[in-house]
């Protein structure tokens, strides 16, 4: 049935069938990690987020986090982290004023160590905002803790202003398959390739509001933000891919087309003028018949995208070295290609840094180095992509790196396991 017909439902039918949705199925997509790792953590903790006790604040180098059992997933939210195990367990550490941890935290110095989530089914994924958690469940199913904010602060998560501070169901009508956070808007990739936004609309970053009602809903209220609802698009455009940047969403179809939406104020989508966009918008700047891309990542205001090739691209604004297009470089409007990298699996952003990883499992980093994420060990800007090194990566391959806003989370394994 389409996504269209179905979000126009009654209240009562769609509650039936959700209760009606398939449980075993089990879904897969090609962002779901399986390859286990140890986690390694750098920058600032002030608040716990490097889970490495109340006596640890900051690394300038990255440094191994004692944990359960071994990790598939490492995501770097706002001030929290969130680690996803073999078992399908989730762990997480940091600030949890607004419940991002999904779990008690009450005990001295509990918020400052991992802790497991409660959560009874299999997780394949997760992902985290600034103060928001999600989890993606083998079977196809969404929870998601914590809280979504705008500039005049907390909305609520599934109810207009109200904190989770445990796991909640999101009611869907759909299986989904993949999940991916923004600061404060979270995406979701359906079995039948639709998209479904909830949070923050302030930015157009939810792609299916009009700038009247991006203010807390406008007459229709919070729940019209709150409530996953089904981003539309002229024609049939089914989607098998979404990312997120801080305020900016990117969403690839089935057909490779590549659209985005949300905050575009420094070109950071790719579009030709600097207005916000509240709608998809095709983005032409992406439309070359000899790449295609696989991998985005989006900062506070910049871009990073990686092709089929291996090959790092980054656009939108330039400060504090963001691009790794060298000193002095500016604002980029379209994707340019960051030189010194040797090809890449994958890319990530913090809100003024960036990442990529090699094949062979180097990390290079680049931008602001002010919150030592950059793992150079100073806080000197990195305009140029750096490889980072360090004692625990000694004949260690990065297999996954996540940024938050003041601090960085690796996935590491041994390379003899190679």
């Amino acid at each position: 049935m389409p996504a269209r017909k179905t979000a126009t439902k009654r209240k009562s039918e769609a509650i039936a069938e959700d209760k009606a949705l398939p449980k075993k199925v089990k879904v897969s997509h090609k962002s779901h990690a399986k390859e286990a790792g140890e986690v390694l953590v750098l920058g600032q903790g002030d608040v716990g987020q490097l889970g490495l006790g109340e006596d640890v604040l900051e690394r300038k180098k990255p440094a191994l986090l004692s944990l359960p059992e071994k990790m598939v997933q490492v995501i770097a939210g706002g001030m929290h982290t969130v680690c996803l195990s073999v078992s399908g367990s989730v762990y997480t550490f940091g600030c949890n004023d607004e419940g991002a941890l999904g779990r008690e935290t009450s005990g001295e110095g509990s918020e400052m160590a991992p802790g497991k989530v409660a959560l009874e089914e299999k997780v394949i994924q997760v992902s985290a905002g600034d103060s928001h958690t999600a989890a993606l469940t083998e079977t196809g199913q969404v929870y998601l803790w914590g809280t979504f904010r705008d500039n005049n602060g907390v909305i609520g998560l599934l109810e207009a202003l109200k904190t989770s501070r445990v796991p909640v169901k999101v009611p869907m009508l759909e299986l989904v398959v993949k999940i991916a956070s923004g600061n404060d808007h979270f995406v979701m990739v359906t079995l039948g390739g639709n998209l479904y936004t909830s949070g923050t609309a302030e930015q157009g970053q939810l792609g299916r509001l009009s700038e009247h009602f991006i203010d807390r809903g406008g007459r229709r209220g919070l729940d019209h933000l709150l409530i996953p609802k089904v981003v539309n698009f002229r024609g049939k455009v089914h989607f098998a891919d979404v990312f997120c940047g801080a305020y900016f969403t990117f969403a690839i179809s089935t057909a490779g087309h590549v659209y985005g939406f949300g905050l575009s104020n420094y070109h950071q989508l790719g579009t030709k003028g600097i207005k916000t966009c509240f709608v998809p918008v095709n983005l032409t700047c992406f439309k070359n018949s000899t790449k295609s891309w696989v991998d985005f990542a989006g900062g506070q205001h910049h871009t990073i995208c990686l092709d089929s090739e291996g090959q790092v691209y980054s656009l939108g604004r330039a400060d504090y070295g963001r691009l790794g297009l060298g000193e002095g470089a500016e604002e980029k409007s379209e994707p340019t290609q960051v030189k010194g990298i040797e090809p890449a699996t994958s890319v990530t952003c913090g809100a003024t840094v960036s990442y990529a990883i090699t094949r062979e499992g180097s990390l290079y980093a680049w931008g602001m180095g002010t919150n030592l994420q950059l793992g150079t060990g100073q806080e000197d800007d990195e305009w140029s992509p750096v490889k980072v090194t360090g004692k625990q990566l000694e004949n260690r391959a990065v297999l996954m790196a996540s940024s938050g806003g003041q601090h960085t989370v690796l996935l590491v394994k041994d390379k003899q396991e190679s």
